[in-house]
């Protein structure tokens, strides 16, 4: 079976938020099949883009893409919540815009021997980086109260503890967990299906799993603390989510960087520190039903967008930093 194309999720309202100019550099922190790359590149004259990916099949799209741009996209393969490590060594830093598309994407669930999704049989992997320990691993090898923990807060199963008990008994009667399709057919037993609930009852274990094994939240801290290091006084950061935690990541994350004092401090209070964000919305950008209905994968997404202030970033003291807010102090384009 031909795998479904990969479709940008809120393409244009992205490139609006990231307010693309002739001459900025941006990041693409999720390339992928390179959507976003690919119309950042082609909104504006001599744009750049440093695109990263930790799936290493995103290496060869990223290099065929990149010989349609001579000089204009730098592919650099790892985490994007190590962007600012990769970005400070590449030397092509500071940046106008950062751009990240939180989640799997539809080429790793559509790739049956990824094992993102029970639709598909195929092995218990789900791991982005095609490194390190599987999905099936966590399942067999972790104890039932911290496998309960995982599914419960990852995926935020309420029959966590349930589905916890049923797997360590099928492995300890049956052997290792090795398959999609047979770590589903556990969850469904013990998870009965309501009428009125569209999702499979395997679908959150399988979300807390992949958001597990592949660090998902940690590492879209990482990566929104990143972004603030970059990016020049003016840049903009887009994110796009698709569920609840890692919207929620967000969300705290701006609210924390847009907070600004409303009065004069009391004897004895802390000042906090300068903002180094303004909210672009202050709602999340949600796609219109034309998009949903040409890519049903949208129904879910959110963008938050916000621009960077002149204000130093929180406990940074990387020279790359000091430069880009030096450089604005200065007067030079942002």
């Amino acid at each position: 079976m031909t795998a479904a194309p990969h479709i940008p999720v809120l393409l244009a309202e992205v490139l609006d938020g990231l307010a693309v100019g002739p001459g900025g550099t941006y990041v693409d922190g999720t390339f992928g099949a390179g959507g976003y790359t690919r119309a950042i590149l082609e909104a504006a004259a001599d744009t750049r883009v440093i695109a990263i990916d930790r799936d290493p099949d995103a290496r060869p799209r990223a290099e065929a893409l990149s010989a349609l741009f001579p000089g204009r996209l730098f592919f650099l393969p790892g985490r994007f919540g190590d962007m600012q490590a990769l970005i400070d060594a590449a030397g092509l830093g500071p940046v106008d815009g950062v751009t990240l598309d939180v989640g799997v994407s539809s080429m790793q669930i559509d790739t049956a021997a990824r094992g993102f999704s029970f639709m598909k049989a195929g092995p218990l992997d789900m791991r982005m980086e095609q490194a390190g320990r599987t999905a099936a691993d966590v399942v067999n090898e972790t104890e039932e109260s911290d496998l309960a923990d995982i599914i419960y807060q990852y995926g935020e199963e309420r029959l966590s503890r349930r589905i916890a008990r049923a797997i360590v008994e099928d492995r300890r009667i049956n052997g290792p967990i090795e398959t999609t399709g047979r770590l589903a057919e556990i969850v469904r037993r013990v998870v009965p299906k309501k009428s009125h609930d569209a999702i499979d009852p395997a679908t959150r274990t399988f979300q807390g799993l992949r958001i597990y094994v592949n660090d998902e939240i940690g590492e879209l801290q990482r990566g929104l603390t990143g972004a603030e290091a970059l990016l020049r006084p003016g840049g903009r950061l887009a994110v796009v989510s698709f569920h609840s935690l890692e919207d929620r990541e967000v969300k705290t994350f701006l609210a924390d960087r847009t907070a600004e004092m409303k009065s004069r401090p009391l004897p004895g209070e802390k000042v906090p520190p300068p903002a180094t964000f303004q909210l672009v919305s202050r709602k999340a950008i949600r796609p219109g039903d034309e998009e949903c209905r040409r890519n049903p994968r949208a129904r879910s997404s959110r963008l938050r967008v916000a621009e960077r202030t002149d204000a130093p970033p929180r406990d940074s003291d990387s020279p790359l930093h000091a430069a880009a807010h030096a450089g604005f102090r200065r007067g030079e384009p942002s």
